[in-house]
């Protein structure tokens, strides 16, 4: 068996001992007779799953007890409209800063349910960087504020959380969480796909703030209530149980690995290998330049598309699969979640060193 080096935006890769121990598994948990992928969720084995899944959860992201950790479906795009129907209730607005294509979405959803303001926006410039937010851009009676914290496809992340009262700050981390240490605290709802960090596509994880809970207007439809899943454990329906399992081995991983301030340095270590060379090359730049540029995605062009289509195709040939970048931005994106080894960025650096020598 070969696997290759997978750049993907997500569904990514996953760490390989994780895949393993899954695989260990599949036919029988424990000693239950049953795979989890059989197993009913209202069973006493499955519900030994998703406490000890929540427990790792709150133990690594250090969760506050007055917050609620909901395991939902819809991926973070039914969010878009969770957040306004049960949020935008009390003064019917909610201020948005637009950093790319999702918070964009996000802000079209919220305009549905209320007066939506878009605060600060970086279209201007492909969304390369991150708008400069001071306090009194925020409106007080705002019911929210959202943001995206870091931007998937254009390569962007906020260097530093915007200070925006005691409004409280939503915060779509699909493409971060578990990445770094976080002050929980500091948000009233955190909501992220596992996709890209936390496990396979389908689950969908939500902290939020107790006091945030019960407010949903009246029209709500009950599966968009958090009030609905925060009273059923996440239970209401049949949960993505599978999902949840897997991330429950993604957390122990982590834990394994020394948490989250371990993942930060070694994110830290391979952004810092990969924007070295693109910053050096004479070929390859990157498109997000300072503070803003992610660690988890890392877009970069050499200013011709023949070169960069000759490039994917070369690269997937030598076991470097996914790096075409989104169209709009063009050229490549490398996606380095926790589960890429630094031994995958510093081959992708050597392949990348090689390319340009032979195209120069």
């Amino acid at each position: 068996m070969s696997r290759v080096y997978n750049f993907s935006a997500g569904p990514a890769m996953l760490p390989e001992e994780v895949l393993r121990k899954a695989a260990d598994e599949m036919l029988e948990y424990g000693t239950s007779g049953q795979s989890v992928m059989e197993m009913s969720h209202r069973s006493k084995e499955y519900q030994a799953i998703i406490d000890a899944t929540e427990e790792k959860l709150r133990k690594i992201m250090e969760i506050p007890d007055n917050y609620k950790v909901l395991f939902l479906q819809g991926g973070a795009s039914s969010q878009f409209a969770m957040v306004p129907l049960n949020l935008m209730t009390k003064n019917g607005k909610a201020d948005y800063v637009i950093t790319g294509q999702w918070a964009t979405k996000a802000y079209k959803e919220g305009s549905r349910y209320g007066e939506a303001r878009v605060v600060a926006s970086s279209k201007d410039k492909t969304f390369s960087y991150i708008p400069e937010l001071t306090k009194d851009m925020f409106d007080p009676e705002a019911d929210y504020v959202h943001i995206c914290q870091n931007n998937t496809i254009y390569g962007t992340k906020y260097a530093a959380l915007p200070d925006v009262g005691d409004v409280p700050l939503i915060s779509d981390m699909s493409s971060c969480i578990l990445s770094e240490p976080v002050d929980v605290s500091k948000f009233g709802v955190i909501y992220a796909g596992a996709q890209k960090n936390m496990g396979p596509a389908g689950l969908t994880v939500v902290i939020i703030r107790e006091d945030l809970i019960g407010h949903a207007k009246d029209f709500t439809p009950t599966m968009f209530n958090y009030q609905t899943h925060a009273d059923n454990g996440s239970m209401f329906n049949t949960p993505p149980t599978y999902g949840i399992y897997i991330l429950k081995l993604v957390l122990e991983w982590i834990e394994g690995k020394g948490g989250l301030t371990a993942m930060k340095e070694i994110n830290e270590k391979k952004a810092a290998m990969l924007y070295d060379f693109l910053d050096n090359s004479k070929m390859f730049k990157a498109t997000v330049q300072g503070k803003d540029r992610s660690l988890m995605n890392i877009p970069f062009v050499t200013g011709k598309d023949e070169l960069d289509a000759k490039f994917v195709a070369e690269s997937k040939k030598a076991g470097f699969v996914n790096l075409k970048g989104h169209r709009s931005v063009g050229g490549m994106r490398a996606s380095i979640y926790n589960a890429m080894p630094v031994e995958g960025v510093e081959k992708l650096v050597a392949f990348m060193k090689n390319f340009e020598s032979e195209n120069a």
